[in-house]
């Protein structure tokens, strides 16, 4: 747990090159907890038979999980491709559905990709020195298109918790994959 005083200013440390923090707290993301989440399930076995890589990583403060806090940090998503899909983040609606996001690209390039509980969907390009503002009531997931790590600073309230079930359960309309070479947004054959 940080040591931070919630009621006075502080400085956490951010490398804009790396993502990484000496002072906030780390979680790693490994293919073997992601596993359901990518769309070509041999490719997954093949490869968790050999190794089990670190698809992305977040620095996350952990404020308070009150209104009026905001949560904050970096996530470094991995360059990598399983079948033809993209390495990705697990995704996400926030528990209070009426919540918006802002990530900012500080290196990499990818896609945000949205949904909202009626279907409807967005696929933004992520790409440096640009904002994305994720708009409330849309589950967002990234993804990493490029063959550098992709690395956003983020923040929202903190006391908006996070919804992975959903997304876990249901997937994602939309899915990223590479096409002759290239990123391509398709429908997601699997989707429930």
């Amino acid at each position: 747990m940080n040591s931070f005083n919630w009621d006075t200013s502080f400085l956490v440390d951010f490398n804009l090159h790396t993502g990484f923090s000496e002072t906030a707290q780390v979680t790693k993301r490994q293919l073997s907890q992601m596993k359901d989440m990518f769309s070509d399930k041999p490719a997954v076995h093949s490869i968790l038979e050999k190794d089990d890589p670190v698809i992305y990583e977040f620095y996350e403060l952990g404020a308070p999980e009150e209104a009026g806090h905001l949560s904050f940090g970096t996530t470094i998503l991995h360059p990598g491709i399983i079948g033809e899909e993209y390495y990705m983040t697990k995704g996400h609606f926030h528990t209070i559905l009426d919540t918006a996001e802002v990530y900012y690209t500080l290196k990499g390039e990818g896609y945000m990709v949205m949904e909202n509980p009626e279907g409807d969907t967005l696929e933004m390009p992520l790409r440096p020195g640009e904002a994305i503002y994720v708009p409330k009531r849309y589950a967002h997931r990234s993804v990493n298109t490029g063959r550098e790590p992709l690395i956003m600073f983020f923040t929202f309230g903190a006391d908006s918790g996070h919804d992975y079930g959903t997304i876990e359960t249901k997937g994602y309309h939309k899915l990223i994959l590479e096409k002759d070479g290239r990123p391509a947004i398709v429908d997601n054959p699997h989707w429930r």
